[in-house]
């Protein structure tokens, strides 16, 4: 399954509505554990086909990325990965915990 890039609150409602269940994750462009976790995630993504994953880059999408911590009551981190279910977070992660094997376990 591919991903997709998300940068608008008007987006991520949009996504909420549409699926019932899907992957977020929050990326940082500048730092390095960041691009290790998004490595990850992406490798996660190109393996499944089961659940619509999502991303956002926070530089660019620094009102989303507050909005989503607001909205789920889940404290921003970058890297972060956030597991929807019927709109509330069930599972996220964040640093050096955002692995292959961990989305695997988690992200179903």
């Amino acid at each position: 399954m591919d991903k997709t890039m998300i940068q608008t609150v008007e987006e991520f409602n949009q996504v909420l509505q549409e699926n019932e269940t899907f992957l977020l994750f929050k990326n940082s462009t500048t730092c390095p554990i960041s691009h290790a976790a998004f490595e990850e995630f992406e490798n996660f993504v190109a393996d499944q086909d089961q659940v619509p994953c999502y991303y956002l880059n926070v530089q660019e999408a620094r009102q989303l990325s507050n909005h989503i911590a607001e909205a789920t009551g889940v404290k921003h981190e970058s890297p972060q990965a956030l597991m929807f279910k019927g709109g509330d977070v069930v599972w996220n992660a964040s640093h050096w915990k955002i692995t292959y094997s961990s989305l695997q376990e988690n992200v179903k």
